[in-house]
């Protein structure tokens, strides 16, 4: 039988979401931040000569560290904008600092003392975020110079405005995306990084099919690449709303007078992908590591030698190398990632605690220890999965041999995957502000019944 709240949500129409005066202010803020980001994705950093690196850079003269951070970025690095590093220092920051909490003891006392704690947990991300947006914007700033003709002035004092501008441009999208989330819909951070792959995406595809139209590859494989993306997507929304879900029960409790209450039976949903993106966005940072320090201790010239060299050659974007650590990063990073994002232990205390519990389970350390026992299992499907999703795309792109990195990348599984996994939550949060306005409007109407009567 369906719930209170999915009946609503059948229900809902354009009449609903008209009157839902709340969610339109929330939409149009959203929408307002996403075009400032857009906006500030066009603004170069100071001391470049744009044309000779748009030139080096369409030649496939950026390198693979600015090839990877462009998709992200929608597009800002290839214009070489404010906003080139766009929020992923903050993703790195805020995933170390999650896996943090539950191994230093400091901040795990932090991370229970409530709201102060959190606060304080935030701001050491932010710390963070500055370090590492810094040592990012110091590998570009080395590889710019390494690029001949493309910084007017080169020498210390562009490194420390390049530095300066770009971590700047990082703050403030972080401080964007907290305003989205705090004051508009969906998560901040997410939508940002969504926005600009879309952004960007319809170019890629008419650079797809301009390929084609070059018999730079064939038509066999430009099919081959939409029903592939077609298929993945039908799969990528199929599994990311499958849910395992555990049936609670709640024992009946009497009051004074015979009266009872209580004895409801809810479920517990765990979604089969219970890590979402972060673990491809995470694998795809650390492997972007060797390239920035190849960038930072690259010569002036631009040619790297020796160990560095060899070590880009094998990370490079699509080589056998990069594809299967990617893959192992990605399972890896899913068993990690997991526990942090659902904690067994506290799940079956909090249950205990307000009574509930899982039918033929005891509550406490036998309820934790099914909990565990169920999501390892569901995280060995979600772990494969998210791979097969993000490799498979990319390991066929890598064998036609000619579509640019720059085009693979944003036609790629981790793409789709971040595509349709924000677009769900977003709408999921549309429709719960839709719920509740449902809600109030039927508490207001039995309301002005009840003082009708009287």
């Amino acid at each position: 039988m369906a719930s209170a709240s999915e009946q609503l949500a059948a229900n809902m129409n354009l009449g609903v979401f008209s009157k839902a005066k709340e969610l339109q202010k929330r939409l149009l803020f959203t929408l307002m931040i996403l075009v400032v980001y857009r906006v500030g994705t066009y603004v170069p950093i100071p001391g470049m000569n744009m044309e000779v690196f748009q030139a080096s850079f369409s030649s496939g003269g950026g390198g693979s560290l600015i090839d990877r951070l462009n998709m992200f970025s929608g597009g800002a690095v290839e214009r070489m904008a404010i906003f080139a590093l766009n929020v992923m220092p903050y993703i790195s920051a805020s995933i170390i600092m999650t896996l943090l909490k539950g191994s230093v003891a400091s901040l795990k006392e932090l991370d229970k003392d409530g709201e102060q704690g959190r606060k304080q947990i935030n701001q050491y991300t932010r710390y963070l975020t500055v370090f590492l947006a810094a040592f990012q914007a110091f590998g570009i700033a080395r590889a710019l110079q390494g690029t001949e003709g493309a910084v007017i002035n080169p020498g210390l004092f562009f490194q420390a405005s390049t530095v300066i501008t770009l971590v700047g441009g990082t703050m403030f999208l972080m401080w964007l995306g907290e305003q989205v989330t705090a004051r508009g819909v969906g998560n901040g951070v997410s939508l940002i990084i969504l926005a600009g792959i879309v952004a960007e995406l319809p170019k890629a595809i008419f650079q797809l099919f301009g390929l084609n139209q070059s018999n730079q590859i064939s038509e066999l494989i430009l099919i081959v690449l939409i029903v592939m993306f077609i298929a993945l997507i039908m799969l990528i929304v199929y599994v990311e709303r499958a849910q395992r879900r555990l049936r609670v029960q709640y024992p009946k409790r009497q009051m004074a007078g015979g009266k009872q209450f209580g004895g409801e039976n809810s479920f517990m949903p765990l979604k089969l992908n219970t890590a979402g993106v972060i673990p491809p966005i995470f694998a795809s940072s650390l492997l972007l590591l060797p390239a920035t320090f190849g960038q930072i201790f690259v010569a002036g010239d631009g040619a790297s030698s020796g160990i560095m060299a060899r070590v880009l050659a094998y990370l490079g974007y699509g080589s056998p190398t990069y594809l299967v650590l990617y893959g192992l990063l990605i399972v890896f990073f899913c068993y990690f990632y997991v526990p942090y994002v659902f904690k067994p232990d506290d799940v079956a205390d909090n249950l205990r605690k307000n009574g509930g519990f899982l039918p033929g389970i005891r509550p406490g350390q036998r309820t934790a220890e099914y909990l565990s026992y169920v999501l390892s299992r569901l995280t060995f499907i979600g772990a494969f999965y998210v791979a097969f999703v993000c490799v498979l795309p990319e390991a066929f792109i890598a064998r036609t041999g000619n579509i640019p990195a720059s085009v693979a990348m944003l036609i790629g599984g981790m793409s789709l995957l971040i595509i349709v996994s924000v677009t769900l939550d977003s709408v999921a949060q549309v429709q719960s502000h839709l719920i509740a306005h449902q809600y109030e409007g039927l508490i207001k109407k039995s309301r002005m019944r009840r003082r009708n009567k009287t």
